[in-house]
C-alpha cells in the first residue's frame, strides 16, 4: 500500500485482522460455572432477581430522602420568590447568600445518589441552572470558578487568558471559543438566558410574580463534600459571590458529613456572616439500613436468602467500616451472584410456580445433587421405604414429586417465619435493656444461628413479658394482630383468630371481681405479720416465716394474670412452631447463601497481606516458569521490586542503602548470566542503579520502608518478619 503526498507526513493504516469477540456478561458467568448445563437459566434468574432488588432499593431510597429533598426544594422556591419581591430586604440583607447546610452523615459513598436526585429534582421543578462541584476538582480558586462556569454554561472556560493568547499566536488554526473565568461572564450569560426565555423586550413589564420566577430562576451551586474543600479557596469564592449577589440570584447547598459546626471552623465570622444558613438533617444511615433490611431482607417475596454468618459479615462491614447502605446492597449483589454461580441447584431459587416447573426439568445429575444435600439426606431412607420402587423412571418421578412438596414447605416456612419474627420483636423491643436486641436484625441473627427459645435471653424476656401491665400488653398484642393481618397463610390466619379471641377476653375482664378477691389475699398476708409484732421466740419466728412463704405460693392468680400468662404462652407456642433456624428446613441450600469467607475476602480485603504474598510468590501472579521455586525463595529473574523486598527482609530496623544496592546488583548479575569470577559480576552501572532506585521508591510508596533522620544513607524498615 502506497500513499502520495506533497508534504511529508505520518499515515496510519488499521490492521486488517478481525477484532477479538468481546465476552458478554453471560459468557463471564458461564466461564468456570459449576453445573454448566443449566447456567443460562441461572444467569437469567440471577439477573431478574438483581433487577428487582435494585429497583425496589432505589424506590425505597427515594422515599427515605423525599422529606429532606422536598424541604430543600421549598427553600429554593422561597428564596427565589423572596428575592424578586419587595420583602427581600426585610428577610435578609442584600449581601447575604441563601445557603442550605445538608447534614448527610459519614456514609460518604451514599452521598452521590442523594445529590444526583437533588440535582434532578431542582432542574425539573425549580431551576435549570444547577452546578455540583467536588473538592478534588477545585484545588484552587481558578479551578473552582472554572468548574462552576463549565457546569452552568456547558462551554469550555479558559483559566488564564495569557496562556490562551500565547497558544493562539503559536498556532495558525483558530481555537475553540471559550468563556472567560469570572463571575461577570456568568452574569452576562445569565442575563442573556433570562432575556431569551422572556421572549420580549428587556423593558417590558412582567404580568405575574409566578411568571417572573420562571424567567429569573436561581443559580444553585452544590458543594458535595464541604469538609474536603480548601478553606481559603472557599472563603475567597464566597467573598466574590457576595459582590455579585444583586446581579446574580445565587444559592449554595453545603453537603456536610460530620457536623454543622464545620462551617464555623472553616469560615471566619466575616465570611460566614455573608451566608443566610438553614440547617437540614437527613435520615441517619443506621435507620436507613434498618429500613432496607426490613423491606428487602426480612420478606418472603425474594426467594434468595442470606444465612447468619453472611448477614453478620455484611452488617459488621457496615457498622465498623463505612456506614454505607449502598455498599451493603453491593454486598448482597455479590452474594447473589456467587450463589447462582457456585450452586447448580440455584435454578430452584425463584418464584414458587417457576421453581415447581424447574423441578420437573432437573436432570439425573441434579437430582443426585439434591440427594447429596445435608438437609435432604435424613429424608432419603424414608422416601425409599415409602415408594418401594426399584425402576429408575418411577423413582425419578416420585423423587420429583417429593422435591416439589419440599419446595412448597420451604416457601410456607418463609411465609410464616417473618410475621412471627416481627411479632416477637414487637414484644421484646418494649422490654428494658432489650434482651433480644433493639433492632429486628439482631433478633433475626439469633434466630438464624439456633433455636431462639433455647436462649437464656429469650427465657428472661418471657418472664418480663409476664409482668407487663394490662394496657401495655393489650397495645402490643394489637400490634401483633396488625402484623398477622397482612399474611394470607392458613397458619397465620388461625393464629390471628386466636389472638383476637384473647384480646376480646381482655376487654371482657370483670375488674370488680378481681378487686373483691384482693382483701382475702391481703388478710392472709397481714395476719402473720401481725403475729410477728407479738413477743415470740426463735422457733415461733421460723414457723411464722414458713407460713408466709406458703401463703405466697398458694396465692391465687387474678383473672388478668391468668389471661396474661395465656397470651404469653400463645406467643411462645408461635415462636417454637415457626422460628426454627433455616438449617432445619429441607432444601435450604437452594435459597440460602452460606459462604461468608468469600464475601469477607471480596469486600473486606487485606491489601498488605495480598501485596506481601505477591512479592514473595510472583509466579502465581505472572505465571512465568522461570519464577517457579520450590524452597519458597524468590528467583533472581523476578521483578526488581520482588528482589529488593526479599533482600530487605534480611536486614534489621535500619537498612544501609549502599549495602542493599550491592546485594541487589549481585542478584541481578546472576540473573543476567554473568560468571561469578568475571569483572562485571556485581558491578553497579547506571541501569542497575536506576532500577534499584525505582524498586526502593515503590517499596516506600507501599509502606514497607521510610526515610530516617538518624543516618542519611539509611532507611527505616516498617515491617517485621517475612510474609
Amino acid at each position: 500500500m502506497s500513499t502520495s503526498s506533497v508534504s511529508k507526513g505520518c499515515f496510519v493504516f488499521k490492521p486488517s485482522a478481525k477484532k477479538k469477540k468481546q465476552l458478554s456478561l453471560e459468557d463471564h458467568f458461564t466461564d468456570g460455572c459449576e453445573g454448566a448445563e443449566n447456567s443460562e437459566v441461572r444467569f437469567k434468574l440471577c439477573q431478574l432477581l438483581w433487577e428487582q432488588i435494585k429497583t425496589d432499593t432505589e424506590v425505597l431510597q427515594d422515599e427515605l430522602n423525599r422529606k429532606v429533598l422536598d424541604s430543600l426544594l421549598d427553600l429554593t422556591r422561597k428564596c427565589s420568590s423572596t428575592r424578586q419581591h419587595s420583602d427581600w430586604a426585610s428577610k435578609m440583607r442584600a449581601s447575604e447568600i441563601p445557603t442550605a447546610a445538608l447534614v448527610l452523615g459519614v456514609n460518604v459513598p451514599d452521598h452521590d445518589m442523594t445529590f444526583q436526585s437533588l440535582s434532578e429534582q431542582l432542574q425539573q421543578s425549580v431551576t435549570p441552572h444547577v452546578a455540583s462541584v467536588q473538592a478534588k476538582e477545585c484545588g484552587t480558586l481558578k479551578h473552582l470558578m472554572k468548574r462552576v462556569l463549565e457546569k452552568l454554561t456547558g462551554t469550555d472556560v479558559a483559566v488564564d487568558d495569557e496562556e490562551e493568547e500565547e497558544e493562539a499566536e503559536q498556532t495558525s488554526a483558530p481555537l475553540h471559543k471559550s468563556a472567560h473565568c469570572s463571575l461577570s461572564t456568568l452574569c452576562d450569560w445569565y442575563n442573556t438566558k433570562t432575556k431569551k426565555s422572556s421572549g420580549g423586550t428587556p423593558g417590558k413589564k412582567r404580568s405575574s410574580p409566578a411568571k417572573d420566577e420562571q424567567q429569573q430562576p436561581p443559580v444553585v451551586i452544590i458543594f458535595k463534600d464541604l469538609e474536603a474543600f480548601n478553606p481559603r479557596v472557599l472563603q475567597n469564592f464566597i467573598l466574590i459571590c457576595s459582590l455579585y449577589i444583586e446581579r446574580l440570584p445565587l444559592m449554595f447547598i453545603f453537603g456536610i458529613a460530620t457536623s454543622p459546626s464545620t462551617i464555623q471552623h472553616m469560615l471566619p465570622h466575616s465570611v460566614s456572616s455573608l451566608l443566610c444558613i438553614e440547617l437540614f438533617q437527613s435520615l441517619s444511615c443506621t435507620q436507613h439500613l434498618a429500613t432496607v433490611i426490613d423491606k428487602l431482607i426480612l420478606t418472603h417475596q425474594f426467594p434468595f436468602k442470606l444465612n447468619g454468618k453472611v448477614m453478620q459479615v455484611l452488617i459488621s462491614i457496615f457498622l465498623y467500616h463505612d456506614f454505607s447502605v449502598r455498599n451493603f446492597i453491593k454486598g448482597v449483589q455479590l452474594a447473589l451472584l456467587e450463589h447462582f454461580h457456585s450452586q447448580p441447584l440455584s435454578v430452584l431459587c425463584c418464584k414458587k410456580k417457576e421453581a415447581l416447573l424447574n423441578v420437573m426439568q432437573l436432570s439425573l445429575r441434579d437430582l443426585e445433587r439434591i440427594r447429596q444435600l445435608p438437609s435432604f439426606k435424613r429424608h432419603w431412607p424414608r422416601i425409599m421405604q415409602i415408594s418401594g420402587l426399584n425402576r429408575t423412571p418411577q423413582l425419578t418421578i416420585c423423587f420429583q414429586d417429593v422435591c416439589q412438596r419440599l419446595i412448597k414447605d420451604l416457601r410456607s416456612y418463609h411465609k410464616n417465619y417473618y410475621p412471627v419474627l416481627r411479632c416477637l420483636h414487637t414484644l421484646a423491643s418494649s422490654l428494658p435493656r432489650y434482651p433480644l436486641g433493639k433492632q429486628i436484625r439482631e433478633l433475626h441473627l439469633i434466630c438464624l444461628e439456633r433455636n431462639v427459645w433455647e436462649n437464656e435471653d429469650y427465657q428472661s424476656a418471657m418472664k418480663l413479658l409476664k409482668m407487663l401491665a394490662k394496657e401495655e400488653l393489650i397495645t402490643l398484642l394489637q400490634r401483633c394482630a396488625e402484623i398477622l393481618q397482612q399474611v394470607k397463610s392458613k397458619e397465620m390466619k388461625n393464629a390471628l383468630i386466636q389472638l383476637e379471641e384473647l384480646l376480646a377476653k381482655f376487654k371482657q375482664l370483670d375488674t370488680a371481681a378481681a378487686v373483691e378477691s384482693v382483701p382475702d389475699v391481703e388478710e392472709s398476708f397481714t395476719s402473720p405479720v401481725k403475729n410477728l409484732q407479738k413477743k415470740t421466740d426463735l422457733f415461733q419466728l421460723q414457723k411464722t416465716l414458713l407460713e408466709m412463704n406458703e401463703s405466697r405460693r398458694s396465692k391465687k392468680l387474678s383473672p388478668f394474670e391468668v389471661l396474661r400468662n395465656e397470651a404469653i404462652d400463645f406467643i411462645d407456642g408461635l415462636v417454637k412452631s415457626h422460628l426454627s433456624p433455616p438449617e432445619s428446613q429441607t432444601l435450604n441450600e437452594v435459597c440460602y447463601y452460606s459462604s461468608s469467607a468469600t464475601v469477607r475476602r471480596h469486600l473486606n480485603a487485606t491489601p498488605r497481606t495480598s501485596i506481601q504474598a505477591a512479592l514473595n510468590s510472583p509466579y502465581y501472579y505472572i505465571q512465568n516458569d522461570n519464577l517457579k521455586t520450590e524452597d519458597g525463595s524468590v528467583s533472581n529473574a523476578a521483578p526488581d521490586i520482588c528482589i529488593a523486598y526479599k533482600l530487605h527482609l534480611e536486614c534489621g530496623r535500619l537498612i544501609n542503602l549502599f549495602d542493599w544496592l550491592e546485594a541487589y546488583a549481585t542478584v541481578v548479575s546472576a540473573a543476567e548470566g554473568n560468571e561469578p569470577d568475571s569483572e562485571d559480576f556485581g558491578k553497579v552501572d547506571q541501569v542497575k542503579h536506576a532500577r534499584f532506585i525505582q524498586a526502593v521508591s515503590e517499596l516506600e510508596f507501599l509502606g514497607f520502608i521510610k526515610s530516617t533522620k538518624q543516618k542519611t544513607d539509611h532507611v527505616a524498615r516498617l515491617t517485621w518478619g517475612g510474609c
